[in-house]
């Protein structure tokens, strides 16, 4: 009986072993087989992971590349300069590009250069590759500009295009709004925008003081009902 128990365990022994060796043959195959697609894919995982680096490295070097030209041509000794070298700085980052644009205008502001102050937020504010709070920028400086060339309609319906809801400029343009009515001789008008910038709840603490010195001005009385110190 254990002699026959000794041949089972041998035999079980025996088909294992041939089994395992099926198995390997098995795995050889299919390693010869599909080796290649598990190499490939490990080319492509580590070839992606060296570009994503490489393009990391890019990014950088153009931002710091950027960033060094504006400092240098904010170190011209003049407006005039500012806005020339500024002027040459490139790059194919849009806010980067918006930022380089604003500080060109604000130096060819200074430099009694109107036209090209107007041209360089222009560019910004039409272009669609620029973040939305640059555009609003550039479009209420527009606005803003004695040198625009835009008529007064013009520049209140711009100025009532982003005093809307959700809007970053929303009561500074309504300020501008209301002191368009005061230069109409609507001074009504321009209490009653006042005081609806008085009391919403976004208005700093410099605009409300504002708003409460030209009521006042104008021979309103402020309605400080429900007005409330802005900031707190």
């Amino acid at each position: 009986m254990k002699s026959g128990q000794g041949k089972m365990s041998n035999t079980d022994s025996f088909i294992d072993e041939v089994n395992d060796e099926l198995r390997r043959d098995r795995l050889y195959a299919m390693v010869r087989r599909y080796g290649w697609i598990a190499a490939l894919a490990v080319v492509l995982i580590v070839g992606a992971a060296a570009w994503s680096e490489y393009r990391k490295a890019q990014v950088t070097a153009a931002a710091q590349a950027t960033g060094d030209a504006i400092l240098q041509a904010l170190r011209a000794e003049t407006p005039a300069g500012r806005a020339g070298l500024l002027a040459t700085i490139e790059t194919n980052n849009p806010q980067s590009r918006a930022i380089v644009e604003m500080l060109a205008s604000a130096s060819a502001v200074e430099a009694n250069q109107p036209e090209a102050a107007l041209a360089a937020l222009q560019e910004i504010a039409s272009s669609g590759e620029v973040p939305e709070i640059y555009r609003q920028i550039a479009t209420f400086k527009i606005l803003t500009m004695r040198d625009s060339g835009l008529s007064v309609s013009d520049r209140r319906a711009g100025f009532e295009a982003i005093a809307q809801p959700g809007s970053a400029f929303r009561l500074l343009s309504e300020e501008q709004l209301a002191l368009m009515d005061i230069e109409a001789l609507n001074p009504d008008a321009a209490i009653a925008r006042y005081q609806s910038i008085l009391q919403d709840a976004e208005v700093s603490a410099d605009l409300q003081q504002r708003a409460l010195q030209v009521i006042v001005a104008l021979g309103g009385t402020p309605d400080l009902g429900s007005l409330t110190t802005a900031g707190n």
